[in-house]
């Protein structure tokens, strides 16, 4: 194909706060393969700290627009991105991403070679701040964060840190949520299911993703995680008693002791050792607790977290 020929491709990063991590994102588009005339990248800045330093980060990088959207929450941001996109395909990634060189490339080739594809959900690596001492959290998010082909078989969707998707796909199917802050990925690639296109996972469509390594940032991923997997099942629920049997169902499962999850830790061969697994199911014992909080502040009328 030559350069003129090659699908337009629109790049949607939403960012908050992450301006160091941005930074390394946009660097890694800047090295793409992928005819760099036949891409434009959008950064939608959703009501971070210190805006002035995302936009410096933009004004430093070649060809990238900067918008804003104000209302909180990533997928709200990436709507605003889809107004002013103009690529026949969209690529979704996050600005704590680095997508590999060959990242467009790969993804513009899956959908060309899949024409009735709706979605293409590529592989997020995890890597460690220093892989020599892991933290507790890091080794959780080893085995947990961002398992794209089992969410893709399980539930019909994949994390938009790494998605790719024809325009039409999303004009036909609506765009995101923008009212959840959480699992609106998840919710939008069962729409495209149910309007019976294919979905594909790719694991040559790479980027890489830094392991969360404090605890702060496992109560923050925690909160809201299961915010949006309640937010989005009280989507579908219609009476009264369906939606407390959706809360009762995330709260119950929190409270139970995390036995299969501790047995299939012991056998994982990814960690190194028994202190290395017993720190991993500490953890998880930690995330039940921080879930039955969260599901409670939720239950009181409280609003889902972003972070």
């Amino acid at each position: 194909m030559s350069a003129a020929e090659l699908p337009f491709v629109s790049v949607i990063i939403p960012v908050y706060n992450q301006t160091a991590l941005l930074q390394k994102c946009l660097a890694a588009l800047a090295q793409q393969t992928y005819e760099r005339s036949r891409f434009e990248i959008i950064v939608i800045d959703n009501v971070s700290d210190d805006p002035e330093a995302i936009a410096a980060v933009v004004a430093n990088s070649k060809n990238v627009i900067l918008t804003q959207e104000a209302t909180p929450g990533s997928y709200a941001a990436r709507n605003k991105g889809l107004a002013l996109a103009q690529g026949e395909i969209l690529a979704f990634t996050d600005a704590d991403c680095i997508p590999a060189p060959d990242w467009l490339v790969e993804g513009v080739q899956q959908l060309i070679q899949h024409p009735e594809c709706g979605q293409v959900i590529g592989d997020i690596e995890l890597f460690f701040a220093d892989p020599a001492h892991p933290t507790p959290v890091e080794l959780y998010e080893q085995i947990t964060a961002f398992p794209q082909e089992q969410l893709l078989q399980k539930l019909h969707g994949g994390a938009t840190a790494n998605l790719f998707t024809w325009r039409q796909v999303m004009d036909t199917v609506g765009q995101f949520d923008a009212q959840l802050k959480s699992n609106g990925d998840l919710e939008w690639g069962r729409r495209v299911h149910d309007h019976g296109y294919a979905q594909i996972y790719a694991p040559a469509v790479r980027v890489q993703h830094p392991a969360r390594s404090s605890w702060a940032e496992l109560v923050g991923r925690t909160r809201r995680l299961v915010g949006g997997q309640y937010e989005r099942q009280l989507k579908a629920a219609v009476t009264p008693w369906q939606r407390e049997r959706v809360f009762l169902k995330i709260f119950l499962f929190s409270l139970m002791p995390p036995v299969f999850f501790t047995v299939n830790t012991l056998r994982d061969r990814r960690l190194q050792g028994l202190s290395q697994k017993l720190k991993v199911s500490g953890v998880m014992v930690v995330v039940r607790a921080i879930s039955i909080r969260e599901m409670l502040r939720l239950k009181s009328g409280a609003v889902a977290s972003r972070a």
